[in-house]
Formats: C-alpha cells, structure tokens, sequence
C-alpha cells in the first residue's frame, strides 16, 4: 500500500465566542482567548517536532476567515514555514441572525442544534445543515484536486472536520443527524490516501479528535 497524499485538518483553538456560548459568526467573532493561543502554539510545535523527526511535510496550508480559525492557521503556518492561504471555503456555516446569540438560545428555538433538523433554517437568513455540506464538500473536494499528490493542513471549524469525513468516507449527508465526530480544540483529524499495486485507491481516515499535545507528558522517574 503507498501512500498518495494526505489531508490533516486542525480544529481551531478555544476562542472567546467558545468561552461565551456565543454563535461565532464572521460578524462577532473576536478571536482565540490566550488558552486558544497557547494551544494552538503546542499544536504548532508538535507538526514542527514530527515534520522534523520524519513525519509529515506539508506542501500548502489553508485557513478560513473566521478570526477564531485564521489566528490558528497563522500559528501554524509560520512555525512551518510556509505562506498562509486564507479561503472562504473553509468557513463554517452561515449563521444569518444566529451570528452572536447564545448557542442555548438558538438551539432551544430550533429544538435542537443545526443538524438535528438539516433541512431547515436554523435561525433567519441561515444555511440549513445540508447546504452547509453540500457547499463545504464541494469545495474540500475542489482543494484535494487542486493539491492532488500532494500533503494539505487545514486550520477549520468543526464543521470542517464533519465534511472532510462525510466527502472522504462517502458518508450520506441523510445520517448526518444520527452521527458525530470528535472535534475539541486543536485537535488533529489525519487522512491519507491509498493506493495498493492492483491500482485501487480509497481515503483512509487514521486519526479523529487527536489532542496529544495538550496533555503534559508524565514526570520524569528518578
């Protein structure tokens, strides 16, 4: 089995929206909180650590607008020395007058959070649950084809996370609402893409929620 590419998308660190209960929207959201920074500096340090004892060297790394997201994405891209791409692709779903309001609210209104219902709005002026996807799929799938061959890091929502595995492992977006993925802050969601010498190929997903780098290592023993 060769390994053609791989995709590794890292979830944003805490940001103060998070902290709030507050819907992040690109009108409201005001970055990481300094728990956020400092995660994401551990993450930053753990891709440099592993790119330089072998691991994965990245070719391209992408962060979506979102302050939250974009302060992430810089972290990481200027400890791995490479130019940050920012795309609005990556952005999660659009939020219409949810932007701002406490997520209890929103969600006590719609009975549920966005994808419990992913065909219908979840606040006025936002996208359901399913556009949401539809649009992110279509444009992860557009970036894995711009980047083929290639290693790709991502500095994403959740959401992000949620599309990657629905495009990848060909989920349906009808078992959306009866499925979840773990998505904490900073965590590492790896992909990789096989192909075996009879010429097959499939995305294998050999990481989800990985947050390693935020637990101390054990002390010493004398």
């Amino acid at each position: 089995m060769t390994v053609t590419a791989r995709l590794v998308i890292a979830r944003h660190g805490q940001a103060r929206c998070n902290v709030e209960g507050r819907v992040g929207g690109p009108e409201t959201c005001t970055g990481l909180t300094d728990t956020g920074l400092l995660q994401a500096r551990l993450l930053a340090a753990r891709l440099t650590a592993e790119q330089r004892s072998g691991g994965t060297v990245f070719d391209a790394v992408y962060a979506g607008t979102r302050p939250r997201v974009h302060e992430t994405g810089a972290i990481l891209a200027e400890a791995l020395g490479l130019p940050l791409t920012t795309d609005s692709g990556l952005d999660g779903p659009r939020h219409g007058d949810a932007d701002g309001l406490p997520w209890r609210e929103v969600e006590d209104a719609f009975r549920g959070p966005p994808d419990a219902h992913p065909d219908l709005p979840y606040a006025p002026g936002s996208e359901t649950w399913n556009a949401y996807l539809t649009r992110a799929t279509a444009h992860l799938a557009q970036l894995l084809l711009h980047h083929h061959g290639r290693n790709l890091l991502l500095a994403g929502h959740g959401e992000t996370v949620h599309a990657a595995c629905h495009l990848l492992l060909r989920i349906p977006a009808v078992a959306s609402p009866t499925i979840g993925f773990g998505t904490d802050h900073t965590a590492l969601t790896r992909f990789e893409h096989h192909r075996d010498r009879y010429g097959n190929e499939r995305w294998v997903l050999t990481t989800l929620n990985d947050t390693a780098h935020l637990t101390p290592p054990p002390p010493a023993r004398p």
